[in-house]
């Protein structure tokens, strides 16, 4: 029986939630006011920064040229 044609509601009480678990990263769960504040985010700078000086990544108009390229309805 094809059920593709069926449209289903989803009741307004079903909540769909995704938490990524903090136990991998070893950092307590607790909310930032501030990203800067954040353990983490001194890390990502840092290996952003390290990939930077080897040479890894592109350059912001690479970056343009390749979103232009794949989405021509932006501006």
């Amino acid at each position: 029986m094809d059920n593709s044609n069926k449209k289903y509601k989803v009741s307004d009480s079903i909540i769909f939630k995704v938490e990524e678990p903090t136990i991998e990263y070893n950092v307590e769960e607790k909310i930032y006011a501030n990203i800067e504040d954040h353990p983490l985010f001194a890390k990502v700078i840092e290996k952003g920064l390290r990939e930077s000086e080897q040479g890894l990544g592109i350059s912001h108009e690479e970056m343009k040229r390749k979103t232009k390229l794949r989405y021509p309805f932006l501006k």
